[in-house]
């Protein structure tokens, strides 16, 4: 008998590594099980890339299965050397806890929480921070052989430039969470992203270790998601795509789905939605035969934007793309121009009266005073979504959104942002 979950993942490409692909499989048909996937607070919001795993775990919830939700707050002070070159800088407990607030928030965004198999967060501070140094090496120190943690890639990548003991013993640390999740809620799956394999193996044998009955535990990994390219995915522009809204808006947000490349679109839709296949079939079909329509597009920035800022945060998005695309700035709040804006050329001048024919030459928006002119005359130049047909126009203070900046449009897709200092 097959299980249709699996199934569905393999499909979507969410399938790296597995423990033991064939026991899960018999335990999923069998019975309904806990699992968790663990997040460490190195920041105070996730980014894109971290949802993934994430994902696949709603993906379990929704077949049934309960997700247990870690965040490290004691493995967040340790620091994994996971997929690193260098040591992590540590952080004060103070940021920690801050970290696991904004975390919190953003994974009750993704879970179901008040349903039957609703999601259960935990905190691996509550059993970690209070063990004595004694107990930590006399209880779990005294499980593993040097030898055997010195084979895991994540250490072995990091012997030459060299590995304090303090990120040595993180996988040991991982390894006493999900043998603590093991004995006290039943979890018998952990899964991570692809630089997890050591850290969740090492949870399998610390389990194995610490009970005589033979153990069904379980590892899954997911694979780095890459663009066609094999370039590095998450990245826009501004750096990460955070999934704190102060970081990254809701729009900054949208504008990066919308903008994946036809070769990536269908890929992404599986991994990150929860569209059926039959609808993303559809869709691939689309890509291929009127791919200029970038329906596949709209549709995977509609479903995360949704998914990760909620619906009215969506319309908020896609109000400000129509206005853009139109051209209608006047629609627009000066915080939404300041949003919209963000990554566009941007030029500072003095707050000083100026004809518009001189501003905009200086402002490189037009190349000489005679395109300048031109520009004008022909309507080409708006300020703030105002077109502007007059050279004898002087720009002044009324020009200055909040005294700060000015938006200026040349034809119907170049914008400039004039900051005024």
């Amino acid at each position: 008998m097959t299980n249709t979950l699996l199934d569905d993942l393999k499909w979507r490409g969410l399938l790296y590594q597995q423990t033991d692909e064939e026991g899960l499989e018999g335990l999923l048909n069998k019975e309904k099980i806990s699992l968790y996937c663990g997040v460490d607070p190195t920041a105070d919001s996730m980014h894109i890339g971290h949802i993934v795993p994430l994902l696949t775990l709603r993906r379990f919830q929704m077949h049934g299965h309960r997700p247990i939700l870690l965040v490290g707050g004691a493995t967040g002070m340790i620091g994994d050397p996971s997929g690193r070159s260098e040591e992590r800088q540590l952080q004060t407990p103070e940021q920690i806890d801050k970290n696991v607030q904004g975390i919190k928030k953003q994974m009750e965004q993704i879970f179901d929480f008040n349903s039957e198999n609703g999601a259960q967060m935990v905190n691996n501070n509550d059993w970690i921070g209070s063990m004595t140094i004694i107990e930590f090496l006399r209880d779990f120190g005294k499980l593993l052989g040097v030898n055997y943690m010195l084979a895991k890639d994540n250490v072995a990548s990091r012997l030459d430039s060299g590995i304090s003991f303090t990120e040595f013993s993180y996988m040991l640390i991982q390894g006493i969470d999900f043998n603590h999740l093991y004995d006290n809620y039943g979890c018998r799956v952990q899964i991570g992203g692809s630089d997890q394999w050591g850290n969740i193996t090492t949870g399998l044998e610390v389990i194995r270790k610490m009970h005589d009955e033979e153990t069904k535990a379980f590892g899954i990994t997911i694979p780095l998601v890459t663009k066609a390219d094999g370039t590095k995915f998450g990245k826009s522009a501004g750096g990460a795509v955070w999934l704190d809204a102060e970081k990254t808006s809701p729009y900054e947000f949208y504008q990066f789905w919308i903008n994946t490349a036809d070769a990536d679109v269908i890929k992404y839709m599986k991994i990150f939605t929860f569209i059926e296949r039959e609808e993303i079939e559809a869709f691939e079909v689309t890509v291929e035969e009127e791919p200029h329509l970038r329906k596949a597009q709209k549709a995977l920035a509609e479903e995360m934007t949704r998914l990760i800022h909620g619906q009215e945060a969506l319309d908020n998005a896609i109000r400000i793309s129509k206005a853009l695309f139109s051209g209608d700035l006047k629609s627009l709040s000066t915080d939404e121009m300041k949003d919209a804006f963000k990554d566009v050329p941007s030029f500072e001048m003095p707050k000083e009266d100026k004809n518009i024919v001189d501003f905009i030459v200086e402002a490189g928006i037009s190349s000489s005073k005679r395109q300048g002119r031109e520009d004008v005359n022909n309507g080409a130049i708006s300020f703030n979504g105002e077109k502007i047909t007059d050279t004898q126009y002087v720009v002044d203070a009324t020009d200055r959104l909040e005294d700060e900046f000015t938006i200026v449009r040349r034809g119907r897709r170049n914008y400039t942002m004039v900051k005024f200092v």
